[in-house]
């Protein structure tokens, strides 16, 4: 990120000083993704604090200058030095270290790096973009019949980390038969076999997220209830541009699933946005008062759980532009897995 771009952001909002702690914003802010403790203090002259351990790979990668982080007192000491008045923390700061800051100055919180980083930037979308292709790239000669669901996870995994991924971007989900119903299944050790088969993965490229779902489906039934949420996510979809409102997204798609009788099926928000973080904001939900703006990374994912028999849910990941949606998922929505 350029440093430049972000002071002129915190003039904007009349931020002299603001400290971050969270990872994905030192990686934000930095370029820097730290392996254990990181602080920035974002100023005229930003520096990054961070970990002995770490002190070498920063200074090699960060875009601002690195010292060794030595005690909070160390962080006063160059506010005091500064004369601020103010500082502004993030909002997912620890209440323990808010009290570890406490000093002459007035604390504020602040979310103006979250605002910034829901628009993603040219290179972001390329990294997410790897992402997605790693993933994809995973499930494609996957051996699954008579496996458990843990195997299948394990593979998963594996194929990600070969390609390219250094970490799953979440606990990958591979669910069977019944167990497909649950939205947020364990894989365990159940033998996946002729039935439903829903997989939901995501790999890691240079800090950024991926995130998709596609269901393995066999029966008359199955098909048919795919085909339901096939449709709602594509109808979601095609409806997307720069300025809809949030919570229409939602209900487009919501309303499909209710036209066809499954309304009460359909247990979570519609998506979510993804980047640094595999949940970042937009929440794409009917109570958000947002609008959709252009280069936005979101996931449409509706789903129809039947409690006790399976569950089907279809995950493509989108870039806002103005007057469109581009999906930047490539695997076929029936993809089976074969």
């Amino acid at each position: 990120m350029n440093i430049n771009f972000l002071l002129n952001k915190m003039h904007e909002n009349n931020i002299k000083v603001s400290i971050f702690l969270k990872n994905e914003n030192i990686k934000y802010i930095t370029g820097f993704y730290p392996s254990s403790f990181g602080l920035v203090i974002l100023k005229e002259d930003p520096i990054l604090l961070v970990s002995k351990m770490d002190k070498v790979e920063a200074e090699k990668t960060s875009n601002i200058p690195v010292e060794i982080f030595n005690g909070y007192n160390q962080v006063k000491n160059i506010l005091n030095k500064n004369g601020y008045d103010e500082i502004h923390l993030e909002e997912s700061i620890p209440i323990g270290i808010c009290k570890k800051l406490n000093g002459s100055w007035k604390i504020n919180i602040t979310d103006f790096i979250d605002k910034l980083r829901i628009i993603k930037q040219d290179d972001e979308v390329s990294n997410i973009v790897n992402s997605i292709c790693i993933a994809e790239s995973a499930v494609k000669d996957l051996d699954y019949l008579n496996c458990s669901e843990l195997e299948v996870m394990a593979q998963i995994n594996y194929n990600m980390h070969k390609k390219g991924s250094w970490k799953e971007a979440f606990d990958t989900i591979v669910a069977s038969g019944a167990n497909s119903s649950l939205p947020h299944a364990i894989p365990n050790e159940t033998i996946i076999s002729n039935d439903v088969m829903l997989v939901d993965w995501g790999a890691k490229f240079n800090n950024y997220c991926s995130d998709m779902t596609r269901t393995r489906v066999e029966s008359e039934k199955e098909n048919e209830i795919r085909d339901i949420v096939i449709e709602a996510k594509n109808v979601g979809i095609n409806n997307i541009k720069e300025g809809i409102p949030i919570a229409e997204v939602d209900r487009i798609v919501r309303d499909v699933i209710s036209e066809y009788g499954y309304g009460n099926n359909f247990i979570h928000t519609t998506g979510h946005g993804v980047g640094l973080e595999i949940h970042e904001k937009p929440n794409i939900y009917f109570e958000h008062k947002g609008v959709l703006k252009k280069n936005m990374v979101i996931t449409i994912e509706p789903g129809i759980y039947l409690e006790n028999e399976f569950g089907v849910r279809i995950e493509d990941m989108i870039l806002v532009k103005k007057n469109r949606a581009k999906v930047l998922t490539k695997l076929p929505e029936k993809f089976n897995f074969d």
